[in-house]
């Protein structure tokens, strides 16, 4: 007879087990929903040209399609020109092996070949056709492949089981003038071989003098370890297993590729192997690795565990028997994920544009040395808050960049095409400063247009005070501009506070060394500080006993007095807080002679191009004579970003069509203009479709001064503006920088509660840099 506290033991684990299996159900579904709805599969083809017009239909196909056809019969390599050949690899695969699924077949491969596509877009911009094949035999499939190079400027190999998948990697490269890259070898390889070179510099090894045990021989594991080679490792010190124990020399059952790793040796299992190997490379499957293997290794081992979804051992395992252990998986959810993503679509960014003929070790090589390099430097203000928790600084724990790191895309792809102008595969011109730039550009939306200005902020080196200094985001902000050297950054925060949150976020900054630290609670200049905000604020209603309270708690306040006193130079402040609030402390303090504020201008970066919104924060309603300071200050502002300004003053009136408020408020605000000896153009008032269609405005008010669509918009009141700036930002994809606080001579800027790290880096560079008179 069962007793009461098992029956209760029991039907707890039945109520677990069917916890366990709704919630792996509902994943399963979520999955299968993402992948049907809204539209079936996770790709689409779109136009890259207009087709609204027959002659936009004539260019496109016939007749003008002809024009490009005869010239690639002239050169073929014009075809990278005149289509998108250039920008398009093939993944390609027969299905046998893929993921951790096996010999499934090539139909039931595409899902997983649309998600590399997919990869491919998303972090190098890179079109592509995901490509099933059914044929299993080896020469038919290459033969195949080979045929196709006409439509494709590179091709993935995918999931294409050993020992084929050499055969098939072999011919295509004999036949094919492209790049062709088979990523279930080289890309686990390259991403390993980074992490794996990073790992000797934390335990102190020499790659020259290591011992590899490699358990796994099918693709992956072979070209981890001929990669490793390339790195330094001594074939002799490898040891090889495969499913039947060590690869050696007496075995009559070895393909070719593992004969060449067989050793004449007695060790016949892993636990032979593994006496006194630094490092364990395991692409093979779960938990064939134990800890009594793990405690043979030599001291500080480095194990990769590299099965999916379960590893040959469990870091925490291994960690039992050696604490010191430098591990990676294949997971996300331990440090050190080997994850192809590091690499296949950098290599083929950089082997695209470079147009190189085929993928070497000597690009691979360069692939796997700009991965581990990245690591060792502080990680981005972009990693840190997409990998918010996590510490992310070189050492055990951070081996190899994570994923979602912007500076993959232009670091690895330009080491690439480095690489591939060197060896001489190459057969495109590069100019590689440029080319990083541009790529850089299309990383951080905002980075070309703020070139310019962080040119000039480097050149000035003005001294920045960021107001709340203990705001990670800010500490992540001035990580990035001590090491750019660009502003002298200067943080208001409590001690303790910052430096405990450098250490949580693993930042290597340090105060009085890369920035200048101001206690609030504790700074001997306090009673020089209050007695100046005193001095200035006493006929305001400031008594001595309210100076000494603000500037012991305002940090806005002990900035302004600092900017006042000529500390610094300029003062960012708004990290959080309503920005009126801010302004009123700032202008109190700072705004002096001509000096105030006239607006907010904010900078819409928009896949169409740049777009400027005025007033956003400052003027609820101005009048005709705020307005006209409005559109003179935000054409000084825009040409900082070597842009010619057309400013479109915009209200419900158009053209004096309605007697409003804001009507009278812009025609006034025209008749000042006009006043003055402007160089700009500007025109006014008219709605913003007007101001962003410059045939509807032919059309309403012919021969106007606007040419073109205007790029700065100044709007009536900040109602208008802002809901202008947040549609753009939630609908349009806009992302902003600023706002740039106008009028303040560039002693004062105050963002908003929503400003991203990248954001305040933009912020500062505009505070840093040089601005015409009361701009």
């Amino acid at each position: 007879m069962l007793k009461a506290g098992t029956f209760l033991a029991r039907t707890l684990e039945e109520e677990q087990n069917m916890a366990l299996d709704n919630k792996s159900a509902d994943k399963r579904q979520e999955a299968l929903d993402y992948h049907e709805f809204p539209k079936p599969g996770k790709l689409e083809i779109r136009a890259t040209k207009p087709m609204a017009t027959g002659r936009d239909l004539s260019n496109a196909y016939s007749p003008g399609v002809a024009e490009a056809c005869l010239e690639i019969e002239k050169n073929p390599a014009d075809a990278a020109r005149y289509t998108s050949k250039g920008n398009l690899v093939a993944v390609i695969s027969n299905g046998t092996a893929v993921l951790g699924l096996g010999n499934i077949g090539a139909q039931a491969s595409k899902p997983v070949m649309e998600g590399k596509a997919v990869l491919f877009k998303k972090f190098a911009g890179i079109d592509c056709f995901d490509i099933e094949v059914n044929e299993t035999d080896p020469e038919k499939l290459a033969e195949i492949v080979a045929k196709l190079e006409p439509t494709f400027g590179a091709v993935n190999l995918e999931d294409i089981k050993a020992p084929d998948c050499f055969l098939v990697e072999e011919l295509c490269r004999k036949k094919m003038n492209i790049p062709v890259f088979h990523d279930d070898q080289h890309g686990t390889a390259i991403v390993a071989s980074a992490a794996a070179f990073n790992a000797l510099i934390v335990a102190k090894k020499d790659v020259a003098k290591i011992k590899v045990v490699a358990l796994g021989a099918g693709a992956a594991g072979i070209a981890c370890l001929k990669m490793l080679m390339v790195m330094g490792v001594k074939k002799q010190h490898i040891t090889m297993l495969d499913s039947k124990g060590v690869v050696h020399t007496g075995r009559s059952d070895l393909n070719k590729q593992k004969q060449e790793f067989a050793r004449d040796t007695d060790m016949r299992t892993t636990d032979d192997a593994m006496v006194g190997a630094d490092l364990f490379l395991g692409v093979s499957g779960p938990g064939l690795l134990t800890k009594e293997m793990v405690a043979k290794m030599a001291d500080d081992p480095i194990i990769f565990a590299l099965a999916n979804p379960t590893p040959e051992i469990m870091p925490e395992e291994a960690r039992e028997v050696a604490p010191g252990a430098l591990i990676a998986t294949g997971r996300s959810d331990y440090p050190n994920q080997v994850n192809n993503v590091l690499c296949f679509p950098f290599i083929f960014r950089g082997a695209l544009d470079s147009g190189a003929t085929e993928i070497n070790d000597e690009m691979k090589l360069a692939c796997v040395e700009a991965i581990a390099g990245l690591a060792r430097v502080t990680t981005s203000a972009e990693v840190g808050v997409a990998y918010r928790g996590e510490r992310l600084t070189f050492g055990p724990e951070y081996l190899i960049p994570k994923p979602f790191d912007p500076r993959l895309l232009p670091t690895i792809a330009t080491a690439v095409a480095r690489a591939a102008i060197a060896s001489g595969v190459a057969t495109r011109e590069l100019d590689l400063d440029e080319y990083k730039t541009t790529l850089q550009g299309e990383v951080f939306r905002s980075y070309s247009i703020m070139r310019r200005v962080f040119d000039a902020a480097r050149a000035a080196k003005r001294r920045i005070v960021f107001a709340e200094g203990e705001d990670e985001r800010v500490l992540r902000a001035a990580q990035t501009m001590a090491e750019d050297g660009v502003d002298t950054p200067i943080l208001i925060g409590r001690p303790e506070v910052v430096e405990a949150r450098l250490e949580r976020e693993g930042l290597k900054i340090k105060p009085g060394q890369d920035f200048e630290l101001v206690n609030p609670e504790n700074d001997p200049r306090y009673r020089d500080y209050w007695e100046t905000y005193h001095e200035v604020l006493a006929r305001k209603g400031v008594t001595p006993d309210l100076a000494r309270a603000i500037l012991r708690t305002n940090t806005t306040a002990i900035a302004g007095v600092m900017v006042r006193r000529g500390e610094a130079d300029s003062m960012i402040c708004g990290t959080f807080g309503e920005f009126r609030w801010h302004l009123n402390y700032a202008t109190n303090l700072l705004a002096e002679g001509e000096l105030h504020p006239v607006g907010a201008l904010s900078l819409m970066i928009l896949d169409q191009g740049p777009l400027f919104i005025a007033d956003t924060h400052v003027n609820i309603t101005p009048d005709a004579q705020q307005l006209s300071e409005i559109v003179v200050a935000a054409a000084r502002h825009v040409r900082r970003f070597g842009i010619e300004p057309r400013v479109a003053l915009c209200s419900g009136s158009q053209f004096g069509n309605l007697d409003s408020a804001s009507g009278r408020a812009m025609r006034g605000a025209l008749d000042i203009l006009d006043q003055q000896p402007l160089d700009f153009e500007y025109e006014g008032e008219m709605h913003t479709d007007a101001a962003l269609d410059p045939d509807l405005r032919e059309r309403l008010f012919p021969g106007g001064r606007l040419t073109g669509k205007a790029n700065v918009l100044v709007y009536a009141n900040t109602d208008a503006a802002g809901a202008t700036r947040n549609i753009l930002k939630a609908v349009a994809g806009g992302l902003e920088v600023g706002p740039i606080l106008m009028g303040m001579g560039n002693r004062v800027h105050i963002v908003t509660p929503s400003i991203t790290v990248r954001g305040l880096l933009n912020t500062a560079a505009l505070a840093g840099s040089a601005v015409s008179s009361y701009g």
